[in-house]
């Protein structure tokens, strides 16, 4: 079973991603189309025409409604904003330009990179489970045969960035990634928050993952 806390900030990203990269799709160029002739001052109106129009100001409407859309449209909006299925790693940049637009650098470079590191082992040995001896107290079954959720030659971490929780000893690693389950699925852009905490050892200063509740 993956990584998955249940924390607002799954939402949050879950809310940025759709929004920033659909906001890109509605803005790409698209081919013009000729202008409508201006209605004639004596020309009598067609119902039937005027009602199967679509309104002058739909793509206005589009672009300035609120931001956030409804759970049961996410599928369908995520599924349009996104490069087409088989696309790869193509599409991975644009996951990680939206992932650092939408929550500037907090932490020092050194800081950021170890949880980087460490988040994205981490959630290669949740998902595939190989390395998991390596995090003990996040995995007290380690040392035990685990058969992998995830495919490891299938299993491709997307994006990912490592902010502050709140404290200044307190970390989030936000992590964007694609991986074919054991029935052969594929899926992308799935989100796991992975939390970690500052501690001394051996005296030097390291982030520690907060084991699974």
């Amino acid at each position: 079973m993956t990584i998955t806390p249940r924390s607002p900030r799954l939402l949050l990203l879950s809310a940025v991603v759709l929004t920033v990269l659909g906001v890109a799709l509605l803005g790409m160029p698209h081919g013009q189309e000729p202008s409508a002739p201006e209605p004639s001052s004596t020309a009598t109106a067609d119902p039937s025409s005027a009602a199967s129009a679509p309104p002058a100001d739909d793509k206005v409407t589009v672009k300035t409604a609120p931001p956030t859309a409804p759970a049961a449209s996410t599928p369908s909006v995520l599924e349009s904003a996104l490069p087409p299925h088989g696309e790869g790693v193509a599409g991975d940049r644009a996951v990680q330009q939206t992932l650092e637009a939408a929550w500037p650098s907090d932490l020092p470079a050194a800081d950021e990179r170890q949880l980087l590191t460490a988040g994205r082992a981490l959630l290669r040995a949740d998902a595939t489970g190989v390395g998991r001896t390596r995090w003990p107290d996040v995995f007290p079954d380690s040392g035990q045969a685990v058969v992998p959720a995830f495919a490891t030659a299938r299993f491709r971490i997307q994006a990912a960035i490592a902010r502050r929780d709140g404290r200044p000893n307190k970390a989030v690693v936000h992590l964007v990634w694609a991986g074919t389950d054991r029935g052969g699925t594929f899926t992308d852009l799935r989100i796991t928050d992975l939390f970690f905490t500052r501690t001394l050892k051996k005296g030097e200063p390291t982030w520690t993952p907060q084991p699974r509740i």
